[in-house]
């Protein structure tokens, strides 16, 4: 069968590259995309996390380098996913970021770290309940980014402004939350009432639960849920120890990355072919839905981003066993979509 290529809108890394380092290469970045590519993923949005001002424009200015010299960057790189510094610092909701870099949301910030990039930041993740967040929103709105509430303690009238002023997103629900939580006044219940927010998941079974992710993907709708894999360094990769941010992060043999001695979660090592076919095993979808929620879908909510910067998404198209295996590389088409 055939599909659409997959978009992964949350990628800290992959493959042993760290998206995260400020002395990323155009050779490691493509040794990363080649192995994404292998998965049947044909664009995403290499994802930076919370740290301090100078820290993210010298990993910002690297990333940035390390796309406009490489051979796919350009193919698969559209733009960048911020997510961080704007997140709520508590305990539980931080989660591996580092809360002493988490600041109050600023449009000087963002208009800094994206002045001298030749690719945007089309995605930024923050907390909307911090001071400032609103105004923050429509700014970046107004610059052509797609704003997504995550790592937040957000309750439902904080979640309706959030979502009135523009915040189209929710990332990764049901992860960055402090627990335990109210049964049902919780940020989690807030986002997912919030029609107007779509949702991605790590449908890894270690980050949700597959009952409670068949919960959420109904809560939402199949239309407005998206597959990302929050992947580090350690995706595509074997277990052992990995960087990511200037951290050590632990590939176990369960599966999970976390913080080593901790049972904090530090991305994961998740393959965006492996959360489709996740969601496809644990029937919560049929496969043509579950393609769409990692390709279809992203692409719809990037759109308005998209078009505010001129970028125009080579079509794609990825063929498929009917395991839901890749076959061969993706090729490209000559028109665009």
């Amino acid at each position: 069968m055939q599909s659409h290529g997959l978009t992964d809108l949350q990628v800290n890394g992959y493959a042993g590259v760290d998206f995260n380092d400020a002395g990323l290469s155009a050779q490691g970045l493509d040794h990363a995309l080649e192995a994404m590519r292998r998965s049947n993923v044909t664009r995403c949005l290499p994802t930076l996390i919370s740290a301090d001002e100078a820290t993210l424009a010298a990993r910002l200015a690297a990333l940035d380098a390390a796309v406009a010299a490489s051979r796919l960057g350009g193919l698969m790189v559209p733009g960048f996913h911020l997510e961080g510094p704007f997140l709520n610092p508590a305990p539980g909701y931080a989660g591996c970021h580092p809360p002493a870099a988490m600041i109050a949301p600023d449009p000087g910030v963002l208009e800094r770290l994206g002045k001298a990039l030749r690719r945007p930041i089309l995605l930024l993740t923050l907390a909307p309940e911090r001071p400032g967040a609103v105004p923050l929103i429509r700014w970046a709105r107004s610059r052509g980014m797609v704003v997504a509430m995550g790592h937040s303690a957000a309750d439902a009238a904080v979640t309706a402004r959030a979502a009135e002023a523009g915040v189209a997103l929710s990332t990764h629900l049901g992860n960055g939350l402090a627990q335990p939580q109210p049964k049902f006044l919780n940020p989690l219940m807030a986002q997912l009432a919030e029609d107007r927010l779509s949702a991605s998941f790590i449908a890894d079974g270690i980050h949700i639960p597959a009952g409670v992710l068949k919960v959420l993907i109904r809560g939402k709708t199949a239309r407005r849920s998206i597959l990302v894999t929050d992947a580090t360094a350690a995706a595509g990769a074997g277990f052992g120890v990995y960087g990511f941010a200037g951290m050590t992060i632990e590939h176990a043999p369960d599966g999970a990355v976390r913080v080593p001695g901790s049972t904090t979660l530090a991305g994961s090592a998740l393959c965006l072919d492996q959360a489709v076919r996740n969601v496809v095993a644990w029937k919560l979808a049929d496969a043509a839905t579950a393609l769409g929620m990692a390709s279809t879908n992203p692409n719809a909510l990037l759109g308005p981003a998209l078009a505010y910067h001129g970028i125009a998404l080579a079509r794609t198209e990825v063929e498929w066993t009917a395991e839901l295996r890749p076959v061969g590389a993706p090729w490209v088409s000559a028109g665009q979509g």
